[in-house]
């Protein structure tokens, strides 16, 4: 569904991504996994046009996508969840969905409101409320839900478990569950290894802007050797 060739990527004259490549099949749920700085989120960035690439190519459903605008990438059906959130603070819960609202697309799941409060019980709450008045949490939370109101057919999640509190770490395992369980693909940017034990079928670990592994859950849990190298603090 998702397939990258080749692609390298910098900001100014340093290079951060050095020809990678890799595929996400339809349905999967796939962690990109790596430290600090190892290239995450300079990959969801390019992948979603935000960032140039290099050289190298990006191929979603079938169609090449390098160089297109991230809006017109949007349009396609690929989803992009920021690390830094990007609410808007001055806004509702509600109004900040109705901002993500796209029409339904065939063969995909539609959100609305009332399902993704469903999903979301604690937005249901303080759907009235000021963006800027919910805990990092909750706002990690409407940013997924904002996102799903595009019905998107592919998800990129980047570091969902930074920097909140661990009651809601499991719930947005749950969330990526029901999201797989609902038909989207998702590649989840992580620095977790339990979280992404939650949620992924298959691991990609990235150092350097390069990918060193890719594998299944159980063929990382059993490469002891590439954990300590490149997931250990």
């Amino acid at each position: 569904m998702l397939e990258l060739s080749h692609v390298s990527a910098c900001y100014g004259r340093a290079r951060i991504l050095h020809d990678i490549g890799f595929s996400v099949t339809r349905g999967q749920v796939v962690a990109l996994l790596g430290r600090n700085g190892a290239g995450k989120t300079t990959t969801m960035k390019t992948i979603m046009g935000l960032l140039r690439a290099e050289g190298g190519e990006i191929r979603f459903q079938g169609r090449a996508i390098t160089g297109l605008a991230p809006h017109e990438i949007a349009s396609l059906g690929l989803g992009y969840v920021p690390e830094e959130r990007r609410i808007f603070g001055q806004l509702s819960v509600q109004e900040n969905l109705e901002v993500g609202r796209q029409p339904r697309r065939d063969g995909l799941p539609f959100w609305d409101e009332e399902r993704l409060f469903a999903l979301f019980p604690n937005l249901a709450e303080r759907r009235g409320n000021l963006g800027k008045q919910l805990s990092g949490g909750e706002q990690q939370m409407l940013t997924i839900a904002r996102t799903l109101m595009g019905n998107p057919a592919f998800v990129l999640l980047d570091e969902p478990s930074e920097g909140i509190a661990p009651v809601i770490v499991e719930q947005m395992a749950f969330t990526i569950q029901e999201m797989k369980r609902e038909g989207l693909t998702v590649l989840v940017s992580e620095q977790n290894l339990h979280f992404a034990r939650l949620v992924a079928d298959r691991a990609l670990i990235i150092e350097k802007g390069q990918i060193r592994f890719d594998g299944t859950m159980a063929d990382l849990e059993a490469d002891e050797q590439t954990r300590n190298a490149y997931l250990s603090v």
